[in-house]
């Protein structure tokens, strides 16, 4: 007899939510939020990578 509880049917994800879509597959929803806090995590890991290449081209003579 196979194992039922440990069978899963393959999800099909998404990762941005459309306003239109009904479905509850998604990693991100397609709102404002959602575009001000991925900017905001760009800048921030733009300024991280800046800040790592300066440190070691002053510190590092």
């Amino acid at each position: 007899m196979p194992d039922k509880i440990n069978e899963q049917k393959p999800e099909d994800t998404k990762i941005v939510k459309d306003k239109n879509d009904k479905t509850g597959n998604f990693i991100f929803q397609n709102t404002k939020i959602t575009k001000a806090g991925l900017v905001i995590i760009v800048i921030f890991l733009i300024i991280l990578v800046l800040g790592v290449v300066f440190s070691g081209v002053w510190l590092g003579n």
